[in-house]
This record gives structure tokens, C-alpha cells and sequence, in this order.
């Protein structure tokens, strides 16, 4: 059965937050690597669903929210606005002696107190971003297509050129679903891609 593609409702926070925890290692569940269950939401969820409301869609299925998508239309405009409002109060709930040093938890926690930005060159031909994470029960049926489609629609509808998004080199299977809806590789690191397509 395929999910039904709606809006985010206010108060759906927490079982995004769960969903982001829940596929945060590569796709797969990550609970057993955080101490704190809320660190990867407050990271890629909140502030989407602050600052970019009208660009987070669900799918649910009969068990409730199985998957999400989160947009912004101005990464630049985005990161400043984090910058300003979002990753302040983050810093002074998470400093950076809170975990041990190689924990994952504070590889979280480092990157709330020095986000990257990303590059002039990318945001300037994809100015949008996203990010998208399905619950194991609803991968693989077409429900991620469908998902991310209706946000890429979206996107464009509102006049956007193009959108990039990061996906770590270890989530081989996320790469190929991202290059089958036309994303290709714009920029390499050590562990990661920046892959982006025109809308």
C-alpha cells in the first residue's frame, strides 16, 4: 500500500525527530550510536520545520509517519538564519565538552558549533536543498520517488532552479535512488557527496 503524501502538521516534531534517528546511519537505524535521541533532529529537522515549514511533506502509511521530506528554497538565507536564531541556544545545550570526544554524538555537536557552509559555486546553480529519510517499511516501493517528486514539483512551482543535497559515500543505496531522479555528483569529499540536479 503507498503512502499518503501530505503537509507536516504542527506538533509531528518528535516523530520526524524520531524518524531522523531512526535512519540516521546511513539509512539504517542509529539509536544505538547517540546517548541523546534528540542530537540528529536538532540538526537536520528543527530548524527545517522552522524556517522552511511550507517545504516539509510527510508520508504515512497505516502505521502513522513512515518518512519525510524537508526543503529550503535559499540555502544561503537558511544557513544565515540558523546562524542567527537556530544554532545559539543548540551551543548552549550542547557545549562542546559534553561527550566524549569520538563519540558520534559529538561529531554532532562539533558540527552545531561550526556548520558547514556550503559552497558559493553550488548554492549559486542549486540554491535549494533538501533532505529526505523513509522509515525501513516503506523503502523500496516507490513511496521515496513519489515523496521527493511532489517536494521537487514544489520546488520549482516556486521558481527555483535547481537543488542539491548531501548523502554520505557509506549510503551507496541512497546514491543510486538520488542518480535514478536525475541528481548527479557535484562536489566529493573524504566521506560524503554533494550531488544536485536542475528543476
Amino acid at each position: 500500500m503507498s503512502v499518503e503524501i501530505r503537509k507536516y502538521q504542527p506538533g509531528e516534531e518528535r516523530v520526524l525527530y524520531d524518524i531522523c534517528l531512526l535512519t540516521g546511519d546511513s539509512g539504517v537505524d542509529a539509536t544505538g550510536l547517540y546517548r541523546d535521541p534528540l542530537l540528529l533532529g536538532e540538526v537536520y529537522v528543527g530548524p527545517y520545520l522552522r524556517y522552511a515549514p511550507e517545504h516539509a511533506l510527510v508520508g504515512v502509511d497505516e502505521g502513522g509517519v513512515a518518512g519525510y521530506v524537508l526543503g529550503v528554497l535559499d540555502t544561503v538565507a537558511f544557513e544565515e538564519e540558523c546562524e542567527r536564531s537556530w544554532w545559539p541556544p543548540l551551543r548552549a545545550r550542547y557545549p562542546l565538552s559534553r561527550f566524549g570526544q569520538e563519540t558520534a554524538d559529538a561529531r554532532v555537536v562539533r558540527l552545531i558549533h561550526n556548520p558547514p557552509r556550503t559552497s558559493p559555486d553550488v548554492v549559486e546553480r542549486y540554491p535549494a536543498h533538501l533532505h529526505i529519510d523513509l522509515l525501513p517499511r516503506v523503502q523500496g516501493q516507490g513511496d521515496g520517488r513519489r515523496l521527493l517528486t511532489a517536494l521537487l514539483d514544489g520546488l520549482a512551482a516556486a521558481g527555483v532552479p535547481g537543488v542539491h543535497l548531501g548523502v554520505s559515500l557509506a549510503n551507496q543505496r541512497a546514491i543510486g535512488f538520488y542518480e535514478r531522479l536525475g541528481f548527479t555528483e557535484v562536489r566529493a569529499y573524504s566521506h560524503s557527496l554533494v550531488m544536485a540536479r536542475k528543476l
